[in-house]
């Protein structure tokens, strides 16, 4: 088994990164339009932060938002973090460990696809980012396909070859 971010560091550099775009794609979509209805309603600008961008698609289509005033991402995969950046946009990216990482401010929008079971202590770190990253008001949504009750995913850790938490 390896660290997760050596196995995305490699698919990164193997061009797999892109489909785990159009993989994730409709879902993001999804949870992107429920957070966007919500900014709206709100009628504020906000700031964006994406927890484990890879290479940054879901940032850069933030930015595309009227009301997106910042766009951040982190991951820990160094190749996830050039590829990001090599495909430019108007997005700042973060080349850090999400477990141990510290936010310099905190953002109004959190998202994070396939990420939380990757992470030391992901209870932990939610309300980590609850109470340091997330503004007052702010929203964090998180995308999970790899847990108990769904099947197909009980074969993903041997798959991916990295340890993964399943949860109920």
């Amino acid at each position: 088994m390896q660290k997760p971010t050596e196995i995305f560091g490699k698919w990164a550099e193997e061009g797999k990164d892109v489909g785990m775009e159009k993989g994730h794609a409709n879902s993001v979509k999804e949870m992107l339009n429920f957070a966007f209805q919500e900014r709206t309603n709100i009628g504020k600008k906000f700031s964006f932060l994406d927890l484990g961008c890879g290479n940054g698609w879901v940032a850069r289509n933030v930015t595309k938002n009227a009301l997106c005033a910042k766009a951040v991402g982190i991951d820990g995969a160094d190749q996830m973090i050039s590829n990001a950046k090599n495909m430019g946009g108007q997005v700042d990216y973060i080349l850090a460990d999400i477990n141990s990482y510290t936010p310099s401010r905190k953002f109004d929008l959190i998202h994070s696809m396939e990420v939380l079971y990757y992470l030391e202590d992901p209870a932990e770190k939610v309300k980590n980012f609850n109470n340091d990253w997330l503004k007052e008001e702010g929203r964090l949504i998180i995308g999970i396909d790899h847990y108990y009750e769904n099947l197909v995913s009980h074969s993903w850790e041997e798959k991916v070859g990295t340890p993964m938490l399943m949860l109920k």
